[in-house]
């Protein structure tokens, strides 16, 4: 279970189930660029700076690679977008022909390498990526992309059915995130807590299911656990895991409005 960051990074669960809250949804139309990024990898992949056509193709290898796989985390490629006061924001699934690149270079940031160990050559990183993305879908890595821009990496997962599940009393259908951001340019100036919260929003509005979405960045890490108070989610207790003692942070559905 890799760790999350929001100092680096964007910063990774108790309530009962409520019925799911209505929002209104919002016609967007997403930006050219977006709309090439989301484009079929292999082949027909647009550059991550081209033009693409007008909405983005549902039936595009992302897609369809997680319709094979079963709906374990209900479709993330078909989420859609979400606004958020930072600008138009979207987990894209990640593609490893186009995209293994940007998140080797985000992986050798020492500021990420100190918490993820991923740092090395391309082939670390996707020895990282590939058994999610062949593996049964219960954890989904993403590009999050920000008014068109890559600019950070998520994992979306199934945390009760991942080995954080012996950790902490889980429940069914728990969704866990893992993320952090690329950028210097975008650490330190609260776009995580923002991004964590409309991530843990959109688990929430997709995954009927799910009552709450979990969290584990290392308890260290103090300005990632301010990330994810900030983002909506509350402080659940202190967990021993392999490689780290982390906190332990929920955003429960029945709280989401008020928190």
């Amino acid at each position: 279970m890799p760790p999350t960051d929001a100092s680096t990074a964007a910063g990774t669960e108790p309530a009962t189930a409520g019925p799911p809250d209505c929002e209104d949804t919002l016609d967007l139309r997403l930006p050219d660029e977006l709309v090439a990024l989301i484009a079929d990898c292999g082949g027909r992949t647009a550059p991550l700076t081209s033009g693409g056509p007008a909405a983005p193709d549902r039936t595009n290898a992302a897609t369809e690679a997680e319709t094979a796989r079963g709906d374990l985390l209900d479709h993330v490629a078909t989420w859609g977008p979400a606004t958020t006061d930072a600008g138009v924001f979207q987990l894209v699934p990640v593609c490893l022909d186009r995209d293994l690149a940007l998140i080797s270079r985000w992986m050798n940031d020492p500021a990420v390498a100190a918490f993820w160990e991923l740092a090395g050559p391309p082939s670390v990183t996707e020895a990282h990526l590939r058994p999610q993305l062949e593996g049964d879908g219960r954890s989904v890595p993403c590009l999050g992309v920000l008014a068109g821009t890559p600019m950070s990496y998520w994992e979306i997962y199934r945390a009760d059915l991942d080995p954080l599940a012996r950790h902490y009393p889980a429940r069914p259908h728990d969704t866990g995130i893992h993320l952090l951001v690329g950028g210097v340019s975008d650490r330190g100036r609260g776009l995580g807590s923002i991004l964590l919260r409309a991530t843990a929003d959109l688990v929430l509005d997709h995954r009927p299911s799910c009552a709450r979405v979990v969290a584990e960045p290392d308890l260290r890490n103090t300005p990632s656990v301010s990330a994810f108070l900030s983002g909506g989610f509350r402080f659940a207790a202190e967990v021993d895991l392999p490689d780290k003692r982390a906190a332990l942070m929920v955003r429960d559905r029945t709280l989401r409005a008020v928190l």
